[in-house]
């Protein structure tokens, strides 16, 4: 998935515009971020700081504007450690788009 061309074709970001955006937050945490989106991120991180605020980085930006706490991207790699495991206990391989999208849906638009 890519930031505009899927949001555009994905009928799950339909209405919720931070929604991507909250999942790369995430793929991010974990490590997982495509370098495409990180380039794409770079280049809307001043609309970002604009309209959000922020401390500079398009995450500081997404922070903000969710109230995070400064140690969500540790609770997230917990998270997502804990729910690696669980996938390789069950034989299941766990995505990070998969896990973003969990993560995501469970913590922020339940």
């Amino acid at each position: 998935m890519t930031s505009g061309r899927a949001m555009a074709s994905n009928p799950r970001y339909d209405g919720k515009p931070l929604l991507r955006m909250l999942e790369l937050y995430v793929l991010r945490a974990i490590g997982e971020l495509p370098p495409r989106e990180h380039q794409f991120l770079d280049s809307v991180a001043p609309k970002l700081r604009k309209i959000y605020g922020g401390d500079g980085e398009w995450f500081d930006s997404i922070a903000r504007a969710m109230h995070l706490p400064a140690d969500m991207p540790i609770a997230i790699r917990g998270s997502w450690t804990k729910n690696l495991e669980i996938a390789q206990a069950d034989s299941v391989t766990l995505h990070p788009q998969e896990f973003a999208e969990m993560f995501v849906d469970e913590n922020f638009f339940s």
